[in-house]
């Protein structure tokens, strides 16, 4: 549907206010700009930022619902034939080529990184977006699957695969701060990848391959015990 006049202002609000809000915290870091401080700079008033954002924390992370879909758009796009695990294989690939921001593989992802390191309140909320990311992609996968309510394979299968994203992301951010060239750091990741998922490949590899005509699990089931 066309975006109407109010939602438009309504979405370019909130991303000036976060815009604004970022560029403060990249200044200053994230403990020690307040609320009233993003307010005066976006020229609006503390309540009309708590209007569009609930928590300090979500001023920072204002891409968290994109980024909690993120893996579970990864699964409902992929090709026929295409399993869970090589999709997944293929979209880190995507973004190492193009450097996208989805896996932290960006130019100036470590300050990002950086500043939620240095921050606690950060920190929680972090492993809280993590967790919510498993929990949707479980979802997904049982709903693509057809997994009942006791088959624990989508759960397993998508914490796998995210404990894999993330440990291959945390070991790229930090190495172009350590002076290497991002062709080297490129190359290196890009054989780091294929090792990873290489391993996955021997358990879960054939978890969920698309059929033409409705989706189905190939591998077996993981169920509690009756």
């Amino acid at each position: 549907m066309e975006e109407g006049l109010r939602e438009r202002k309504k979405r370019q609000t909130r991303e000036r206010i976060a815009d604004l809000a970022m560029g403060l915290f990249m200044a200053r870091g994230f403990d020690g700009v307040t609320v009233a401080e993003v307010a005066r700079a976006a020229d609006v008033s503390v309540n009309t930022v708590f209007n569009y954002f609930r928590t300090k924390e979500d001023l920072f992370m204002d891409r968290w619902e994109e980024v909690e879909d993120l893996p579970s758009r990864v699964v409902r796009e992929r090709a026929a034939g295409e399993s869970v695990l090589a999709a997944f294989r293929r979209d880190f690939l995507d973004a190492l080529d193009t450097r996208h921001w989805r896996y932290g593989l960006n130019e100036g992802a470590d300050v990002f990184a950086g500043m939620v390191r240095a921050s606690p309140s950060l920190m929680a909320r972090m492993r809280v977006l993590e967790r919510a990311t498993v929990e949707r992609l479980a979802r997904t996968l049982a709903e693509d699957t057809g997994a009942g309510p006791g088959d624990l394979a989508p759960r397993l299968v998508a914490a796998q695969i995210m404990d894999a994203v993330r440990l291959l992301s945390e070991r790229t951010i930090w190495r172009p701060v350590e002076g290497e060239s991002w062709a080297e750091i490129a190359a290196d990741v890009r054989g780091l990848v294929q090792a990873a998922f290489g391993l996955l490949e021997k358990g879960i590899g054939g978890y969920a391959v698309r059929q033409e005509d409705r989706p189905a699990a190939t591998s077996a089931s993981i169920r509690k015990p009756p």
